[in-house]
Formats: structure tokens, sequence, C-alpha cells
């Protein structure tokens, strides 16, 4: 079989083209931005990478086109997949087919947590010799790559609710079908496709449909929204985080803490992560774990060797006491919460973090009402103003709880942090983008600058 994808250097189409591989499909396909490291990451396993999406490149037709999500009518390739009349399918509904077919899925879904959660529970199942497979929308430390086939029915995901393509709107997690499912939230987010909460809680309504009934849903007894799903019906086996499973904190930043299972002592957590939202991910990842056998003495040891997620308060470097963390956090509760995490950990420390308002949902201006209060942990906020966003940040700036600036280019950002940083500082860069590679020019910059002084 020869599958042509469309869209083949994101996180998720990538990752499916390389377990694709694996199971014995031949593989090519074609991106706008065919660039390092997906494109070198791909090349290295054999697949044909094509610049562009021109007509040409389906000139030998293959057996079934996989379109991306982020395709549309009007596109050329699209138009030529319609009119020629070519088998074509969705990223998600080709992973259920030939990937998750016959296999033990769980799936970790949410507005957020959904990558650290799921890589927990990949590590976990790991540790335990259940040689699990996996495709995650990040790196897990523990493994170093975002997907693979494994060696046993189990096979852990991470559950998208972003839409399929353009010709399914459902959510992605709706083709997983998975046997254990985490729902650790759901507030209101990706409003470039979704009107408001409700619509959101009807795809995930989707996603309890399809669980079987000997299948089990693990959710925190604490969100309503996720309560107000359920109550539309379920017919599955189910978990409450908070009532069966609980924890109580050993150290105040999440550092330490205690896993109890119906009242009683399970385990006990001891690792570098910080912040309750992942406590709450590892009892998630417990909880699941333990659906398939895993005890919960045995992946409280797991996670005490978990190494954490690239990108998810990822240590970049400590130069002269200065150090700089890259996040993912793009939503307000998501910024709150990992600030928070960090502050518990350092109460007296100075706080610095440069937020990149990135998200369709940030550019639209949805959460502006609560972007001042989700900083209220940090000593300072940079917000970056880019000329594409669709709002001006004064009003929730002059809001602000904390010093805050805002500044239009990330030279102006780069130069200000060097200017200003010392020792004992903590610089969180917050983006769910490449926030034009700030990251590794600062860190340029103090290299620079530690030199000079050396």
């Amino acid at each position: 079989m020869r599958v042509h994808i469309l869209g083949i250097c994101g996180t998720f189409m990538g990752s499916l083209a390389l377990l694709a591989r694996d199971v014995g499909i031949r593989v090519s396909g074609s991106d706008e931005h065919v660039y390092p490291p997906m494109s070198t990451q791909l090349e290295a396993q054999g697949i044909e990478l094509m610049q562009g999406y021109h007509i040409e490149h389906l000139k030998d037709e293959p057996d079934l086109v996989v379109i991306g999500n982020a395709m549309s009518r009007g596109n050329p390739v699209v138009e030529h997949v319609l009119n020629k009349g070519l088998a074509y399918t969705s990223g998600p509904q080709f992973f259920a087919e030939h990937i998750l077919k016959d296999k033990w899925v769980l799936a970790a879904a949410g507005t957020h947590g959904k990558t650290t959660t799921s890589s927990m529970l990949a590590w976990i199942l790991e540790h335990a010799g259940m040689a699990p497979g996996f495709l995650i929308g990040g790196i897990p430390a523990n493994f170093g790559i975002s997907a693979r086939m494994g060696e046993t029915p189990f096979f852990v995901v991470e559950a998208d609710e972003y839409d399929t393509a353009f010709f399914d709107k459902r959510s992605k997690f709706v083709h997983y079908h998975p046997r254990t499912a985490i729902l650790n939230n759901l507030e209101f987010d990706h409003a470039d496709i979704f009107e408001n909460l409700a619509a959101i809680q009807k795809q995930f309504h989707h996603l309890v449909r399809t669980i079987p009934g000997d299948g089990r849903i693990l959710s925190p007894a604490s969100c309503e929204a996720l309560n107000q799903v359920l109550e539309m019906g379920c017919w599955s086996e189910q978990e409450q985080l908070g009532v069966e499973w609980t924890t109580r904190l050993i150290k105040a930043d999440g550092t330490a803490f205690d896993v109890l299972y119906q009242g009683k002592v399970a385990g006990q957590v001891n690792w570098s992560l910080t912040g309750e939202h992942n406590v709450a991910n590892g009892l998630a990842a417990i909880a699941a774990a333990r659906h398939v056998g895993v005890s919960p003495a045995l992946a409280c040891e797991a996670l005490c060797l978990f190494k954490g997620v690239k990108r998810r308060m990822e240590l970049l470097a400590d130069i002269d006491g200065i150090k700089v963390y890259d996040d993912f956090a793009h939503h307000p509760s998501a910024i709150e919460t990992t600030l928070n995490g960090l502050r518990a950990g350092h109460p007296n420390d100075r706080i610095r973090a440069i937020i990149e308002p990135r998200s369709n949902t940030m550019k639209m201006g949805v959460h502006g009402n609560a972007l001042s209060d989700c900083v209220k942990n940090a000593s300072e906020v940079i917000w970056f103003q880019p000329t594409n966003v669709e709002w001006l940040m004064d009003e929730f700036v002059d809001k602000s709880p904390v010093p805050t600036l805002m500044m239009s280019s990330t030279e102006e950002i780069i130069d200000y942090l060097i200017k200003t940083s010392e020792s004992g500082d903590h610089l969180v860069i917050m983006s769910n983008g490449g926030f034009e590679g700030i990251h590794q020019r600062l860190l340029m910059e103090f290299d620079k600058t530690a030199l000079a002084k050396g």
C-alpha cells in the first residue's frame, strides 16, 4: 500500500508517517514548510518528502491520500484529489484504521495536560515492562521520540479535541475509541472552531459514547464542565480523581506527594516537576495505568524516574544563576498553574514571564479579561504584541497586579532581558509556537555577555 500525506511535517502527521512506515506502508508526503527537525527525522527513516503542495506530487497516484487538518478547500492539491476521485481520508481516521486497530487504547484528553499526562502514562507502562506504543504531541524525555508502535497491544495516545479535517468537523479523539480514557479538565478554548463551551462539551460526549461498557473513564470530580458531559449519558466504568483517587502534598511546590487510593496511601512520588497541575496529571496517569494492571506503587516508582517533556517547563539553561525555561502554556489557566508551581518552589525569587499570545484563541482576544489575574505569581511580565495580534492588550496591562511591559519585537525583549537580568532570576518563556527562536537567541546573548565578563 502506498500513501501520500498532505501536511506531513506537523507533529501529529509526521509521527503518523513513521508509524505507518513501521507497519509496512510505503509513505511519501508534502508540506508547505519542509524543514528540520521533522524533515530530517522523516528522511532518515526513508520517507520521501516534497516541498509545497503541487499536483505533480500525485502524478503517480497513491492508493490513499491522507489530508491534514490544516488543508482547506481551494488548495490546488485538495481540489485535484476531489476532481480525480482519488481515495482520501483524514489523519485521525487513518490512525484509527491502520495503527490502533486491535489495540487497547489509553487516551488522555482535556484542555490542559494532554501531552504531559500521556507521556507519564506511556512511561509508567514502559517501566512496568509493558512496552507500549504511543503517539504524543511532544517529546517525552524518557523516550526521546514522539511515537512508536510498541511491542504489546497497549497504545497511549494524546487525544486532541481540535477538528479532524475540512471534510470532518468532529474532534480528532472521536476516532480513537479508547478503552481507558482520561478526561483531565475542560475549559473554553479553540475559539476559531468552537462557538462556546457547550460545543466542546458535545464533542467530549461524542468521545464518551465511543468508550465500551467495560472501559473506564477517569475524570476530576471538581470539574463541573466534565460532570455536565458525563450527565449527558455514560455507559462505562467511572473513577473520580479527588474521590477514589487523591493526593497529599509533602512539599508545597508539588515535587513530593503521597498517592491515596480509597483513602489509603498507595505510593509516594518524588520528582523534579512542580505545580499542582502536574500532581493532578500524575494522579490521572497512575489511575489509568491501574486499569491495565499496573499497581499504584509501581506507577509511583516510575514517576519518580519521569524526566518531563520537552517544552513543558523545560529548563534550557542556568547561566550565572539565571535560569531560562521553555513552557508551552498559552491559555490563562495553564499560565497561572505554571507560575503558581514555580512560585511555590521559589517564594522569594524574581520570576519573569515572557509570553507570546500565539494561539488562535489568544489572538482573537477571547481570554483577554483573564490575562491580568493569571500572572499574579510572576514578579514581572513581558507580553509580546506582534503586528498579527487582532486586539490591543493595553486595557488588561493597565489592570495587571504585577509590573508589566508590552514589546513588539523579540529583539527588544532580548535586549531588555540581557540588560536587566540578575543571578537568581527565573525567566519563563511561554508560547505554543517558535516565538521567533527567542529561546536560543537569548541564550546566545547570555553566553556572549558571560564571555565578555570572563
